[in-house]
């Protein structure tokens, strides 16, 4: 398989540079999984505090605690807060290690979809809880 930057050929290495990515968006990305990553400190701290203290409980008593708005708003929070993480650091791998252009956009809009399918799941399920 040939790929762009292979050294064929009568290309200059800035020939076989061009296309192969911004030099602007590297910034936003890697700012946004930071940011995402600082969210996340909080959220799940509170989150194993809060199964540590209701381990043991019934399905009712679990309901319950779900159905208070702080704990409902916090767990969707966590939920928004982790898959985007997770949706930019898969990303990053496939974008690093995946080399074929074709597969690496299905890869990359499977994935997402695949994240927004599991987030938009866990939140249905802490609303109709909660609501």
């Amino acid at each position: 398989m040939k790929l762009k930057w292979d050294n064929e050929g009568m290309k200059s290495p800035l020939a076989r540079a061009r296309g192969l990515g911004s030099a602007h968006e590297g910034a936003d990305h890697w700012m946004k999984q930071r940011i995402t990553a600082i969210a996340n400190i909080p959220l799940v701290i509170w989150f194993v505090f809060s199964v540590v203290s209701i381990r043991g409980a019934s399905h009712a008593e679990f309901t319950e605690w779900l159905a208070h708005p702080v704990n409902a708003i916090l767990a969707i929070l966590l939920i928004i807060s982790t898959f985007y993480h997770a949706v930019l650091g898969s990303q990053v791998v496939v974008e690093d290690y995946i080399h074929s252009e074709w597969f690496k956009v299905v890869k990359l809009i499977g994935t997402k979809l695949f994240f927004f399918a599991l987030a938009v799941a866990c939140i249905f399920s802490i609303l109709k809880i909660a609501l």
